[in-house]
């Protein structure tokens, strides 16, 4: 949860303390410029109402299209060091991907870490929601968006709880890894209550496993996440046309029509983000229902 304490700095300009992923910091209070790292902050920030200076480079989704001509400060991993100072930032925000330039980051503006905890995704959401809620003095808006996100939450979840065992499953250039509880897509498990089918190893990247693998877990439920489609990779097969085979065929899922595909750029690009995890929750949700 953020602070609603503000101070005032020898300049004048307020500060406030919030919560971010390495503990409370203190940082200005609606800050004129902020530049983000993650496109899931810049869905947070424009949600609420507020406003960012500078953007990675990257293919926004159609909610932010408002975006795609914003100034660009590099990529979702290596910052553009003159474009930063040109824009002369009163904070800027990273997360995992561009975390390691933190440090250099910090000699030129306010910086914190808004990474989400992939054990406690939920938790970390709301708590970054918060956070920025504060910064840009949103913070009944946020609450508002909050109390909604947990309301789809609970229904989710009951009926996740009730759909027996789901396997989620990433595919990219042809190849497919699964995912389970305590991963960056364990939101299906750990909060929205589908069993999982089998142990994965919750590593980042998930873990790559063959289509007898998939065969043989059976699920009653396939979630599918197209990585291609989300870094706008279009040259290969679909996700649904590299699960299309025999094996995958076996499965409950597959020949029950229970395979849910996912939306892509929500999952993997905009995760994090207070629309994006709305739409997580809606997807699990809709694919359950349908």
């Amino acid at each position: 949860c953020g602070s609603d304490d503000t101070t005032a700095t020898d300049t004048g300009a307020a500060t406030v303390t919030v919560e971010t992923a390495q503990g409370p910091v203190e940082v200005p209070r609606e800050p004129e410029k902020v530049i983000t790292y993650d496109i899931g902050v810049l869905d947070t920030i424009d949600t609420l109402g507020g406003e960012v200076a500078g953007v990675p480079e990257f293919a926004m989704p159609d909610y932010l299209s408002a975006y795609s001509d914003a100034p660009v400060v590099g990529s979702l991993f290596e910052p553009d060091f003159e474009a930063v100072a040109e824009i002369d930032p009163d904070l800027i925000i990273v997360t995992g991907r561009s975390l390691e330039a933190m440090p250099d980051l910090e000699e030129i503006a306010p910086t914190i870490d808004l990474s989400t905890d992939e054990a406690d995704y939920l938790g970390s959401v709301e708590r970054n929601v918060r956070s920025l809620a504060t910064i840009i003095g949103e913070e009944d808006a946020a609450e508002d968006a909050l109390a909604d996100l947990q309301a789809d939450v609970e229904e989710t979840r009951a009926a996740g709880s009730e759909a027996g065992t789901g396997l989620i499953v990433m595919t990219s250039a042809g190849e497919v890894s699964a995912y389970g509880a305590g991963s960056r897509f364990g939101l299906v498990h750990d909060v929205l209550g589908v069993e999982p089918a089998v142990d994965i190893d919750s590593a980042t990247h998930g873990e790559p496993v063959s289509f007898e693998f998939v065969a043989e877990a059976d699920p009653d439920w396939l979630f599918v996440v197209d990585r291609d489609v989300a870094i706008g990779e279009t040259s290969g097969e679909s996700a649904e046309q590299v699960l299309d085979n025999d094996l995958v065929a076996r499965t409950t899922a597959w020949s029950q029509d229970q395979v849910v595909q996912l939306d892509p750029m929500a999952w993997y690009i905009v995760s994090g983000g207070l629309t994006a995890t709305a739409t997580m929750v809606s997807d699990v949700a809709d694919g359950l229902a349908s």
